[in-house]
């Protein structure tokens, strides 16, 4: 998918990003081209979650469940697919984490659960423990902004968390250090919703120019590998 095609699907503004920022983007796609999948021993199959609180929210911060998440069920099997998909997403998180300024970054799929529900899975991240599957209901949307992005397909940014709290935006506290969080939807070339990605930062306005324009082309790249 064209990065103007993303743009537009997303929703996102740039009509105010500098004169270098889709140079930006055409060398981080040219980086992102040449990234090779990452070895079997840095897949993560299993992750440590937190205690979810009352409704399934992520309040319980810094208490973790005793069983960690388990990827196998939901993706059917440790298999040669799933683990050429997990290897190629787990490559891309590692590229970004060597750009980005920012503290957390997940990549979620879009799936049924064994308990037939969709969700949002997350396959891949990097930074402190977290919910691994986020419910596709109007209902967690409310509070959530992975499950908005997972439904809408529209991209929410926000670059000063206090703000938009204070303004009554709903969000899903799981770590109160986060000061600017940006949630992508990801797209594949047929414009079907696949999943989203979630990067979060302890500083205010991070997501803007240069870091923009590194998540841009990670959601480019990450909606083709998904699809």
């Amino acid at each position: 998918m064209l990065i103007e095609q993303y743009i537009s699907l997303s929703g996102i503004d740039v009509t105010q990003v500098p004169d270098q920022f889709y140079r930006q983007i055409d060398t981080y796609q040219q980086a992102l081209a040449n990234e090779k999948e990452a070895s079997t021993d840095q897949l993560k199959w299993q992750y440590q979650v937190p205690e979810l609180g009352e409704g399934g929210s992520c309040s319980l911060f810094d208490q973790l469940a005793a069983q960690p998440y388990d990827l196998e069920p939901i993706l059917g099997g440790k298999t040669e697919l799933t683990t050429a998909l997990l290897a190629r997403v787990t490559a891309i998180v590692d590229f970004y984490q060597k750009n980005s300024g920012s503290q957390w970054f997940g990549v979620y799929q879009k799936r049924i659960n064994p308990q037939g529900e969709t969700v949002l899975v997350k396959l891949a991240y990097y930074g402190a423990a977290s919910r691994a599957e986020f419910p596709l209901t109007p209902e967690f949307a409310a509070m959530s902004n992975n499950s908005t992005v997972g439904l809408s397909g529209k991209a929410r940014i926000i670059n000063d968390v206090g703000v938009y709290l204070s303004a009554g935006g709903e969000y899903y506290t799981c770590d109160p250090k986060v000061q600017s969080e940006a949630c992508l939807p990801l797209f594949a070339e047929d414009r079907r919703l696949v999943g989203i990605i979630d990067s979060e930062a302890f500083a205010k306005n991070v997501f803007v120019e240069k870091e923009l324009s590194l998540l841009l082309s990670v959601a480019v790249k990450l909606g083709a590998i998904l699809s």
